[in-house]
């Protein structure tokens, strides 16, 4: 489920979240809302191509991943996860949300 928000400057963003509520994926702030609509109208191409998920750790160890688009800038990105293997649950997740019956590959 897309959800739509504005920021307290304005800003647009949307969070994706899964069936339980969890946010899956958090997009980056835009201040138009057309640019915003189109990524999101997006997302059912980006989710399927691995290398657009940019894996990270951070200083306490935690997980989380990226979206990029197809010029390398960054749409949106995760919660923070304890494990990876929690990780690569969210983007199975993510990719299952946004195209329902999806073969999910790293």
């Amino acid at each position: 489920m897309i959800k739509y928000f504005t920021d307290k400057s304005g800003n647009h963003a949307f969070k994706l979240e899964s069936t339980n509520g969890n946010t899956l994926l958090e997009s980056i702030s835009y201040n138009n809302k057309t640019d915003l609509e189109q990524v999101a109208a997006n997302l059912t191409i980006l989710v399927t191509k691995p290398l657009l998920f940019e894996r990270k750790t951070n200083y306490k160890g935690e997980f989380l991943f990226m979206l990029k688009d197809d010029q390398g800038k960054v749409v949106g990105n995760s919660k923070l996860y304890t494990s990876e293997a929690g990780m690569e649950n969210g983007i199975k997740n993510l990719r299952n949300i946004v195209v329902p019956n999806t073969t999910s590959t790293p």
